[in-house]
């Protein structure tokens, strides 16, 4: 069953999130006290635990946040979603809209390890249900 591991915010775009207990998430805005929170097609980031693991074994000690997602994802392979998928998490409903993005130029881990994970495997989304999400939450696929 997939699930959420974690979940993650920042203040300001090009920094690494922090994890936070809970985010509260608005429809066409995303989540609130997020930088990357607005009325656009990124609202809301995905990166799964999986793809994490990939880049351990050059960065061990990578902190949850650290690749700018606000939500870390177990148990399913996120970039093999296709575009409009739609994910619930308790009363969140998300839609995908973007598989990975091109890499800021000042990527932090990009510029320590020569490499970034985010650009190919997570994801972008919407919110089209507004609600709470806690790590620990269970996600749904729907068609």
């Amino acid at each position: 069953m997939a699930s959420i591991v974690a979940v993650c915010i920042s203040a300001k775009k090009g920094t690494p999130k922090h994890e936070v207990p809970e985010i509260q998430l608005k429809i066409n805005h995303g989540i609130i006290g997020d930088a990357h929170a607005g009325n656009w097609h990124r609202q809301v980031s995905l990166l799964g635990r999986e793809s994490v693991e990939k880049m351990k074994a050059v960065f061990p000690d990578i902190p949850v946040g650290a690749f700018a997602e606000n939500i870390l994802t177990e148990g399913l392979t996120l970039y093999r979603l296709p575009v409009g998928t739609k994910l619930r998490i308790g009363k969140v409903l998300l839609e995908v809209t973007q598989i990975g993005k091109e890499c800021h130029v000042h990527c932090a881990i990009r510029q320590q390890v020569g490499d970034c994970v985010m650009p190919r495997e997570g994801i972008f989304a919407i919110v089209l249900e507004e609600g709470t999400i806690r790590a620990g939450d269970t996600i749904s696929l729907l068609t």
